[in-house]
């Protein structure tokens, strides 16, 4: 395994739910971190929590402009780019006839744009740092989750984007990889769902065997332990994708509290 220390990272998605978890990660592994994420009083405590390890940019990563000037700020910061974490994702459940252009957009704006914007940005540096690329996907690539099928399209999108740039990075010694992820507990994506819409969606996959396909939600702290070992691995290998569901049966905190 090779060490992290002294590399440098970008982490999106980076204030809430699995990004602080990879970022926390990161930086036990010696590495430093650009934090990126909407301002929020979340995003300024973990600038607090790390101090000069950890440094916060308020970064929509739907903006092209946005994501450019984070990078290249990162980069004048401390001095490289090793390390890209395309983390951030939104995901609504919505049944498709009754999506507004909004929360389509949106969808289609983070979860493929804003990847595609981070890594267009990162190449440049990654070349010279002979870096990594790692997104998160989702599970729900394998099997499309009910009133989440944008999602599951917008992550199927961002593999195979994943697929086709580490062909054409190979020659840089640019490695691709992909994590893709089963439910991981203490998820702050649904926090905003409206409630119709979130018992609806839990009735849903309780009906069609989702809930049960997902199972118990994984710890975030191994997930990023998990993340943190991909980008280890010694540089000759990469891993083209990985995938981590959890190992119990059971069902997801939201149908748990939906049913209480």
């Amino acid at each position: 395994m090779e060490s992290l220390a002294g590399k440098v990272a970008i982490v999106t998605g980076a204030s809430k739910g699995m990004g602080q978890h990879f970022v926390r990660a990161l930086v036990a592994a010696g590495a430093k971190v650009g934090a990126l994420a909407r301002a929020s009083a979340e995003l300024d405590r973990l600038a607090g929590e790390f101090g000069g390890e950890v440094l916060a940019i308020p970064c929509d990563v739907a903006s092209p402009e946005a994501v450019n000037a984070a990078v290249a700020r990162t980069v004048g910061h401390f001095g490289q780019l090793d390390i890209v974490v395309n983390n951030a994702a939104i995901f609504m459940p919505f049944s498709f006839d009754e999506g507004s252009d909004e929360i389509i957009r949106a969808h289609v704006d983070v979860n493929i744009l804003g990847v595609a914007w981070l890594i267009r940005a990162a190449i440049p540096h990654l070349r010279r740092t002979q870096g990594q690329i790692i997104t998160i996907s989702s599970e729900s690539v394998r099997l499309p989750f009910p009133m989440l099928a944008l999602y599951a399209a917008t992550k199927a999108a961002v593999e195979t984007l994943s697929e086709g740039l580490r062909a054409e990075l190979r020659a840089d010694d640019i490695r691709v990889g992909i994590l893709r992820s089963g439910a991981v507990a203490g998820s702050t994506g649904s926090v905003s769902w409206p409630k119709e819409d979130a018992e609806k969606f839990y009735k849903t996959i309780m009906a069609t065997g989702h809930a049960s396909f997902s199972g118990e939600a994984a710890l975030p702290e191994s997930m990023a332990e998990a993340l943190v070992a991909v980008l280890a691995l010694p540089r000759d290998v990469s891993v083209d994708i990985i995938e981590l569901r959890s190992a119990r049966a059971g069902m997801p905190e939201g149908v748990m509290t939906s049913s209480a």
